[in-house]
C-alpha cells in the first residue's frame, strides 16, 4: 500500500522543514524526486545529500513558474510547501509584508496550480497551517492565507479531478523558520506548547510529512483539509 515506485513526486520547497522530510519520506517509498527552492546553493546541497533531482524555482514568479512546467515532465504528484511569510498584527504589520507573504504562500501555490502537469489521479497537496482555523492575535494575517489556501484547494478539487487536491494544515512544528530563537528560548516555547496539547508533544516535519504521504497515496482523498496539530484545534 505505501508504495510510489514508479511515480514522480515534485515538492517545492523540498530543501528544508516539511518540504525536505516530504522529499525523504517519498524517496524511501521508490518515487522519482525533484525538489523545487529559490536559494539555489541550498537547493543543490540538499539535492545532492538525498540523492534527489534539484530545480531553482521562485513561486512568486509567475512568468518563471510558466517557464519551468513547459519544459518539466508530467509529474505524478506536487506538493507545495514553499513559502516565506512575516508575522505580527495587522497594525503593526506592514501592509507590503502582509502583501508579500500573500504572494509568497497563496499565489505561489496559485501559480503552480494554474501551470503544473499532473497525471490523471495524481495528487496536488498544499501545506497550510491551522492558524486557519485558530487564529492568533498576532498571526492574524497568517491565518487568512491559510484559509485562503485551503478554500483554493477545494475548489480546485472540482476543477482539476480527476487529479485530486488536498491541504495539509500542520500546528506548532520545529523547522528552520524558528531558527532565529535562542536555543533556550526555542525549547522552553516548545515544551510549553506540548505541555498544552492532547498529543504531548510538538510537531517535527517528519509527523506532517506522514499525512502528506496519505494525500499522495489514498486515491479516495481530494478537497480535504487534514489538520496534524498535536490536538491543537480541541484544546
Amino acid at each position: 500500500m505505501f508504495d510510489l515506485s514508479g511515480q514522480s513526486v515534485l515538492v517545492i520547497g523540498g530543501s528544508s522543514g516539511i518540504g525536505r522530510a516530504t522529499a525523504e519520506a517519498t524517496k524511501a517509498l521508490g518515487a522519482a524526486v525533484t525538489i523545487a527552492a529559490r536559494n539555489p546553493e541550498r537547493l543543490a546541497a540538499v539535492a545532492a545529500e538525498l540523492g534527489v533531482v534539484g530545480a531553482p524555482l521562485d513561486t512568486t514568479d509567475n512568468a518563471s513558474v510558466e517557464a519551468f512546467f513547459a519544459t518539466a515532465p508530467v509529474f505524478d504528484h506536487v506538493v507545495v510547501s514553499a513559502a516565506a511569510t512575516k508575522s505580527g498584527p495587522v497594525r503593526v504589520l506592514p501592509p507590503e509584508a502582509a502583501r508579500a507573504a500573500m504572494e509568497s504562500k497563496f499565489w505561489g501555490a496559485y501559480h503552480v496550480a494554474r501551470s503544473a502537469r499532473i497525471a490523471p489521479q495524481g495528487s496536488l497537496t498544499f501545506i497550510t497551517g491551522y492558524l486557519s482555523q485558530r487564529p492568533s492575535a498576532g498571526a492574524t494575517t497568517q491565518g487568512a492565507i491559510n484559509a485562503a489556501l485551503e478554500g483554493l484547494a477545494r475548489g480546485l478539487a472540482l476543477e482539476l479531478a480527476p487529479v485530486r487536491v488536498n491541504a495539509v494544515s500542520p500546528g506548532l512544528v520545529d523547522t528552520p523558520v524558528w531558527s532565529g530563537l535562542a536555543p533556550e528560548a526555542k525549547t522552553a516555547m516548545f515544551a510549553q506548547a506540548a505541555a498544552r496539547l492532547p498529543a504531548r508533544i510538538t510537531g517535527k516535519p517528519e509527523h506532517i510529512a506522514l499525512q502528506v504521504i496519505a494525500a499522495l497515496l489514498n486515491p479516495y482523498m481530494t478537497g480535504t483539509t487534514s489538520f496534524i496539530d498535536g490536538g491543537g484545534l480541541i484544546a
